[in-house]
């Protein structure tokens, strides 16, 4: 009889019986993003002796972030590589880096991480979802095919903003302007057809989709810190050992931080990059900068009072925020 419990334990542990995670992600195929992940996916696989592995399914193929969700919640996948807007569906706190004018610099994005990801990740958590990583896309800038100087060059235009993305949408609503909702898909068409002329993105990201040979100005300050999250359902991930569990946490926290550094040197180069394509950047004075940023205050405090944000966490953030260091 215990040769039996012990034959069947090492079959129930082989690679016979791995649990595979299934995981959707709009990034695209030779992404750095999915680079990392599918060599977080391998140490895994390497580490657990194949009773765990991950699959990915990139570029959007299965469906955007509420299809996603739905197909988690059936069990059809297990996770999903999401930004705050999309996570937001179920924890609303996630957004909170990508509140407008927010942040300055990295260095201040360094200072709140260290200390608001665990408790966001606490927070998700409550909600069902185990956190593998949080990684930064890095700082999205408002770009245009016009000039781009002031609020009233943005009231003038005709503005992007990402479906279902309720700061997006508050940030330009607030600022005097009617933003035009659209899926990412569709953005660089309608920049082609003229139906949007200003969009915000991280200068990487402009380049990777190519809205870059549409756009000719950009804002240089900061709108607003992008982050990305991968998360698997909890009951997943409850289905693996702790010993295993720990591998994997492991390995999706190296394979985070290392995106954090290659985000902000991409960023970097994208920014020289898109200098040399001819796209001009305009610096504000001390005295519009201020103005977009009470537009960024008024955006704060109109979520806290819809609900759409905790003041306990929107508190927490500011908080952690150091001055900007004199230039």
């Amino acid at each position: 009889m215990r040769t039996l419990f012990a034959a069947l334990i090492l079959l129930l542990s082989s690679p016979l019986f791995a649990q595979s995670f299934k995981i959707a992600t709009l990034a695209p195929e030779g992404s750095s993003w999915l680079r990392e992940m599918r060599t977080a996916a391998d140490e895994v696989k390497l580490r657990t002796e194949g009773r765990v592995e991950f699959r990915y399914y990139p570029g959007g193929v299965m469906g955007d972030d509420a299809t996603v969700m739905r197909k988690i919640k059936l069990g059809q996948l297990q996770g999903g590589a999401l930004t705050g807007s999309e996570l937001s569906i179920v924890y609303p706190d996630a957004v909170v880096y990508g509140l407008p004018f927010l942040f300055e610099n990295q260095a201040q994005v360094d200072a709140v991480r260290a200390e608001i990801d665990p408790l966001l990740k606490a927070g998700i958590a409550e909600k069902g979802f185990q956190v593998l990583t949080i990684s930064g896309v890095g700082f999205a800038y408002v770009m245009s095919t016009e000039p781009l100087q002031s609020i009233e060059h943005l009231r003038a235009g005709k503005v992007w903003v990402p479906n279902n993305d309720v700061i997006s949408s508050r940030t330009f609503s607030s600022g005097g302007v009617s933003p035009i909702p659209l899926p990412l898909a569709d953005v660089f068409t309608s920049l082609q057809t003229g139906l949007i002329n200003i969009v915000g993105n991280t200068p990487a990201g402009s380049i990777a989709l190519q809205w870059h040979t549409r756009i000719k100005h950009l804002f240089d300050a900061p709108l607003t810190y992008v982050v990305g999250f991968v998360v698997l359902d909890n009951r997943a991930f409850g289905r693996i050992a702790e010993a295993d569990q720990a591998i994997v946490l492991d390995a999706f926290d190296k394979a985070a931080k290392r995106l954090d550094v290659e985000s902000q040197r991409a960023d970097i180069s994208a920014l020289a990059a898109l200098e040399g394509e001819g796209v001009v950047r305009f610096t504000p004075d001390a005295a519009e900068l201020a103005r977009w940023r009470e537009v960024g205050m008024a955006v704060r405090q109109q979520m806290i009072d819809a609900g759409e944000l905790s003041a306990a966490m929107v508190e927490a953030v500011v908080a952690k925020v150091p001055p900007a260091a004199a230039p």
